[in-house]
């Protein structure tokens, strides 16, 4: 039987990335989108989904790079069960999106970094 773990989503980061390294030093960088819902709630007012997302490799160096908080992004990928144990000890889930495909739509200009 045939199946089909494929996600489309266009939305703005709710917050900068988050880049980080592994201990191989294969770079991976983490962000949340917030994708409107496509209806208002009873008090008129539209609603979002903040989406987390996951890139891997030269992908999440160039999302680290120009995208920020703010920024409009399309991204395709797959949907992601993790399991794994928070610091008490308790076993927890996390959806997330797995993104092989990252398109910046509206590229917020990033300030100057101050030089060191």
């Amino acid at each position: 039987m045939a199946s089909l773990n494929y996600i489309v989503l266009i939305g703005n980061l709710a917050r900068d990335p988050e880049l980080r390294y592994t201990p191989d030093g294969t770079p991976v960088v983490s962000f949340t989108i917030a994708v409107n819902r496509p209806f208002v709630n009873q008090k008129g007012e539209r609603e979002a989904d903040f989406i987390p997302i996951v890139v891997w490799r030269n992908r999440a160096e160039r999302c680290s790079e120009y995208l920020m908080k703010g920024s409009q992004v399309a991204v395709e990928g797959r949907l992601q069960i993790r399991s794994y144990e928070d610091k008490d000890g308790i076993k927890r889930k996390r959806a997330e999106v797995i993104a092989w495909r990252v398109e910046f739509l509206q590229r917020l200009k990033k300030p100057p970094q101050p030089e060191i």
